[in-house]
């Protein structure tokens, strides 16, 4: 296997390879040297200057153009976030609803892209889902769902338990054609595959930072289409949701005119600070390159664990192929087995609906493919 990725930099600037195997970006990701280097200057200049000489404002706007560029977006279209719920719920709460709209997703979502859209139940909204067949799930039962009534089709870009990876492209120009606004998870693809908001038809998207963007937890982004920003009303609100932010002495309730709005206080900076950092890593790298690496990776442990006689659930054709892959043996226990490679072999890897999940990132090796395959139990 070959790659274009300068390996030795980047398990350097990951130390976690010096202690682990670690394939289980798909859940928490471990941070590089450059993110904490970020964070640790940023809290030496607060523990020794407080908020004076420090430019912090100047750094966020850094920060939003790049996460802006990172997905083919404007800065005034991104918002900061705690985490991928908090996004998801600007739109689930911020738009005008009617008893007997509905909402098309998935089945098999996270509970992240789930809850928010549920409670809008009381309010006689619908949910409407399609299920998984065989890993996937099928664009066109997705499609053959949206009726008019439907408001929002919300969907994750990659599927956590199966790795299967949604044509993001197609599903928003259907979705643009049927009237229908476009609302992406992206907690699991981005970091790793490339996503552009405006090629893709997509209205709103939400991604925390801690999983394929190897940032800190409790950091993310939300993304607002330009002309959907006033027609999404925030449901937090703070003092820097509002025009003239910094005028505390007079109440001017006027909302920002683009995403900032969605900001209602003060930012968690260290971690932005982190974000930022993160960001510089992958744009500096190239997710195109990433994402050729970690197919590649991945489509090695397709073939090593099949060879073994484990049944692989994830889908591996072109474009529906992710980081993430989905297997199970027809005999061993997969918490048994999880569990036996980290304690054994510090091998991470994570259960998800009874399935083996490993899902490598931009440093993993072939080697260390090899020795997770070498590893599990034989059949």
């Amino acid at each position: 296997m070959s790659t274009s990725l300068d390996l030795a930099m980047l398990r350097e600037e990951f130390p976690i390879t010096r202690n682990y195997n670690f394939m289980n970006h798909a859940s928490v990701g471990p941070l590089p040297r450059r993110t904490a280097a970020a964070m640790q200057a940023y809290l030496e200049h607060q523990m020794q200057n407080s908020y004076l000489k420090g430019g912090y404002d100047k750094k966020i706007e850094e920060v939003r153009y790049q996460a802006a560029r990172f997905i083919g977006a404007q800065p005034e279209e991104i918002a900061f976030v705690k985490n991928t719920s908090e996004g998801l719920s600007f739109v689930a709460n911020g738009l005008k609803w009617n008893a007997g709209d509905n909402i098309v997703t998935t089945a098999v979502e996270f509970p992240s892209n789930m809850y928010p859209w549920m409670n809008l139940q009381v309010r006689g909204v619908q949910i409407r889902t399609v299920l998984e067949e065989n890993g996937r799930v099928p664009m066109e039962n997705l499609i053959e769902t949206i009726d008019s009534h439907t408001r929002v089709v919300t969907v994750s870009s990659v599927q956590y338990a199966s790795g299967f990876r949604a044509d993001l492209a197609e599903l928003g120009k259907w979705c643009q054609k049927r009237g229908v606004l476009f609302c992406v998870d992206a907690i699991q693809s981005l970091g790793v595959i490339p996503i552009n908001v405006h090629e893709m038809h997509i209205d709103f998207l939400s991604c925390g930072g801690h999983k394929w963007l190897c940032a800190p937890e409790g950091t993310g982004i939300f993304y607002c289409e330009r002309e959907l920003v006033g027609h999404l009303r925030p449901s937090t609100i703070g003092w820097r949701s509002v025009k003239n932010a910094h005028n505390f002495d007079r109440y001017e309730f006027i909302f920002q005119d683009d995403a900032r709005r969605f900001e209602g206080g003060s930012y968690n900076m260290a971690g932005l600070y982190g974000l930022g950092a993160s960001l510089g890593l992958l744009q500096e790298v190239g997710v195109a390159d990433i994402m050729q690496h970690v197919l590649a990776l991945t489509d090695r442990l397709v073939q090593g664990v099949r060879d073994k006689g484990y049944r692989v659930v994830s889908p591996r054709e072109e474009g529906a192929a992710s980081g993430i892959v989905a297997f199970t043996s027809p005999v061993h226990n997969s918490h048994d087995i999880q569990r036996h490679l980290e304690q054994e072999h510090r091998i991470i890897l994570s259960v998800r609906s009874g399935r083996l999940r490993a899902s490598p990132h931009l440093y993993n090796t072939p080697e260390e493919i090899d020795r997770l395959v070498e590893l599990l139990p034989k059949h």
